[in-house]
């Protein structure tokens, strides 16, 4: 297990601030989900901390070492990532796909051995895609394929697990299987997420980010208020909690608005 800390972050691209002053922490084994609108910064943020953007000023720890001072090797034990789309050019099988989060714990040409392949194994049965171990994973469906990155990113074993933007182009079927094998994890996971039903139905804690800064944060019925979905989105809204302390939200547009 192993907590994330994010300090006083700025990024910018050229003039632009993106963000601004980011200030966070996500627990050991909380899962945290990062909303807010399109441009508001959070897949920004969320490549600062997996290392695909550098930033100007500020800090991220994972656990108690500072980003800064660990290898691309060594943060590649402590996080892994699921992005939201994952070209593979070769048509590699699932199988090979999936050993690739492996890669880490080896040296230079070094092979796959057994171990290898029983974690491998494991991680894709933990998917529900060990029937296609053997398939070309460019013959499977978007939803398909993107569980088998969920078991390849598993394979890493490291304590955290990044989803940045992971669901938004799957039907709401392969966004509950994702999202429901990722909840029966022990990881530490911190999501970038869109669809605040699915936001309240699996985060322990909401961080709103706005123009690069956040603006809110707290449980997901803390958060998730009809007059905040409209500072946030200006969407209408009306938030339904239910008898089992969680919550439905439900859209409506503005009557009388002629176009």
């Amino acid at each position: 297990m192993m907590d994330i800390r994010v300090e006083q972050l700025d990024k910018s691209f050229g003039d632009t601030n993106i963000l601004q002053h980011i200030s966070l922490s996500v627990a050991n084994g909380q899962f945290v989900g990062i909303i807010g609108p399109n441009g508001s910064g959070k897949s920004t943020l969320l490549k600062c901390i997996y290392r695909v953007l550098k930033f100007e000023k500020g800090a991220i720890f994972i656990g108690k070492d500072n980003l800064r001072d660990l290898s691309i090797k060594e943060t590649a034990f402590r996080q892994a990532v699921l992005a939201q789309h994952n070209t593979v050019s070769f048509n590699l099988s699932v199988l090979d796909i999936v050993l690739m989060g492996r890669s880490p714990y080896k040296h230079f040409l070094e092979q796959n051995n057994e171990t290898d392949y029983e974690i491998a194994r494991k991680c894709l049965q933990f998917v529900g895609m060990l029937r296609f171990a053997r398939q070309a994973y460019n013959s499977l469906s978007g939803g398909e394929q993107q569980r088998v990155m969920l078991a390849r990113a598993l394979t890493q074993q490291t304590p955290c697990l990044i989803l940045d933007e992971p669901t938004n182009h799957l039907d709401i079927k392969y966004q509950l299987q994702i999202l429901d094998r990722v909840k029966k994890t022990s990881l530490t996971v911190i999501a970038a997420l869109h669809d605040l039903n699915i936001a309240a139905a699996y985060c322990d804690r909401l961080i709103a980010m706005k123009n690069g800064k956040i603006i809110r944060e707290g449980t997901p019925c803390e958060v998730l208020t009809n007059d905040f979905i409209y500072e946030l989105y200006e969407v209408h809204s009306q938030v339904i909690h239910l008898s089992n302390e969680g919550l439905v939200i439900a859209y409506h547009s503005e009557k009388g608005v002629n176009i």
